[in-house]
């Protein structure tokens, strides 16, 4: 399930794409996929194993263009180990909202994205968060979890301050929304819950096939309820 819109980032084979806080690496392999040279950064080992792995895998069944690759990183988002200027595109999913320095974490970002490159950063939306928020002290009070709700105008300035340009936006995931707040209502852990795992196995089908119906919905309802804000910056290149 990918959140970024990969139309608006026109990779070309061979870009340099950074995928900072790469999680499960969802947007690593699309990029990876779409011929790109991959560093997938994380502060979980664990996780950034089985990303590893799972490049490997690509790679031995053919999946991979020539010259197309990827490689796992374990790094902080406030000081990234890469030089100036070293990315052509950096992927920052779900990310910010677990940074207490913040501010920091995207002035790393506008570092090591080259003039004329490209971000896309993603956050919580802030309507669908803040009622997560309100409904549950435990979606959000667990280690390594959100430490703050972001407005719009908040991200658009921080980014701003970090040298970048914001150059479009949009809401992603509506139909999660209602997930997570029944999650919260019934329990964040509890998901043996009838409600909450029947809703779920609706979300696995749909992103399994993506029907049209959920498809049409989703898009519908995305500019109120995404649970995503999508934002994508430019960082100008030199005169």
């Amino acid at each position: 399930m990918l959140t970024v819109d990969f139309g608006r980032l026109a990779i070309r084979p061979g870009d340099r794409v950074l995928d900072l806080g790469c999680g499960a690496g969802r947007h690593a392999f699309e990029s990876a996929r779409r011929g790109a040279r991959v560093v997938a950064m994380d502060t979980d080992r664990g996780e950034l194993e089985q990303v590893a792995a799972m490049f490997a895998a690509m790679a031995q069944a053919g999946e991979l263009p020539d010259g197309a690759h990827g490689v796992t990183v374990t790094g902080d988002a406030t000081a990234m180990p890469f030089p100036a200027d070293a990315f052509d595109i950096v992927i920052a999913s779900e990310v910010l909202e677990h940074i207490g320095d913040d501010q920091t974490a995207m002035n790393e970002i506008a570092r090591v994205l080259r003039p004329g490159g490209i971000a896309a950063v993603t956050v919580p939306a802030w309507l669908p968060e803040r009622i997560c928020w309100r409904l549950s002290d435990d979606y959000h009070n667990a280690p390594g979890g959100h430490v703050r709700i972001f407005t719009r105008r908040e991200i658009e300035t921080k980014l701003g301050r970090s040298g970048l340009t914001i150059s479009g936006t949009h809401r992603a995931h509506a139909l999660h929304s209602p997930y997570w707040w029944l999650k919260c209502a019934v329990g964040v852990h509890n998901d043996d819950h009838p409600l909450a795992s029947a809703y779920h196995k609706l979300l696995v089908w749909d992103i399994m096939r993506a029907p049209a119906v959920t498809r049409l919905a989703d898009r519908a309802l995305n500019p109120v309820l995404g649970k995503s804000l999508v934002l994508y910056a430019d960082k100008h290149a030199a005169v």
